[in-house]
């Protein structure tokens, strides 16, 4: 399967992605840490976007490597978010990393595994996680908690754009994408793993009426159909800034973001019996 049409799919709104869109809850963090026992001394983050949910990790490893396909969020990541000198990022698709076998102590995927080809990828996962290691993707749901107004108005456009994008034959055909509720039973078929689980839990940020407008331009799907038919999604787009300005006004609320983690740890070498 060729997943190359993916990277094309995050193209011309890094800017707005990054402003809008959660930052990794240090809950990831101490909960990898805790699970690995010990500090770790390479983290790779695949399809790591804008560097949002790599540079956490700047002051709880020893290395800590960004890998994304995408020259366009790439290129944000690297202006805006390797401030420490141990945080580097790579030009490569999560299934063909080029990075050394059994380098890293913890891989992870926040908001990113559904755009791999989930075989492949945990191929590759297997390949440069050392044994005892870690494999962690996240996702959060949309919209966040916050007020039922607002979410009503996000999920009413995101319908919209839906059935938009379900009437509009090149959409189907600029894409590849894989469920995200089937990301524990690809970790524990894989075979890679000795131990699996899924762990839920949330994490509150501070947001305004132009920040949650953001979340919802931030979406690949409202952005793609930005391109195909803008007339009709600026005309959506309109309509629902115009009520969440509404609802929030000049008000900074909190919100939660309602988070699924899936990891896989690798089982340690054993050693041959005599």
């Amino acid at each position: 399967m060729d997943v190359t049409k993916n990277a094309e799919r995050f193209t011309g709104y890094a800017d707005v992605y990054h402003m809008a869109r959660p930052r990794c809850p240090r809950f990831v963090v101490e909960c990898l840490v805790n699970y690995l026992g010990h500090f770790p001394q390479t983290v790779v983050d695949l399809g790591c976007g804008t560097g949002l949910s790599t540079r956490l990790w700047g002051t709880a490893a020893a290395e800590v490597i960004g890998v994304e396909p995408s020259l366009d969020m790439l290129t944000y990541a690297q202006e805006h978010c390797a401030p420490k000198q141990n945080v580097r990022f790579v030009n490569a698709f999560a299934h063909d990393t080029g990075l050394a076998e059994e380098c890293a102590d913890v891989v992870t995927c926040s908001q990113s595994f559904h755009w791999m080809e989930p075989e492949a990828t945990l191929q590759e996962v297997d390949r440069i996680l050392k044994p005892g290691g870690i494999f962690a993707t996240y996702d959060c749901d949309w919209p966040p908690v916050c007020d039922r107004r607002a979410e009503e108005a996000y999920n009413d456009l995101q319908r919209r754009i839906s059935e938009l994008a379900s009437a509009t034959k090149d959409y189907g055909e600029s894409f590849l994408r894989w469920e995200k509720n089937e990301h524990l039973a690809h970790i524990r078929e894989s075979g890679y793993f000795g131990y699996a689980r899924e762990i839920v839990f949330s994490n509150t940020e501070e947001c305004n009426a132009q920040r949650f407008i953001n979340l919802a331009l931030s979406q690949g799907g409202l952005q793609t159909m930005m391109r195909l038919e803008p007339e009709i999604v600026k005309l959506c787009v309109s309509r629902f800034e115009k009520k969440v300005r509404e609802i929030f006004e000049d008000e900074i609320f909190r919100m939660d973001f309602c988070y699924r983690m899936r990891i896989g740890i690798k089982d340690e070498k054993r050693e041959p019996e005599e």
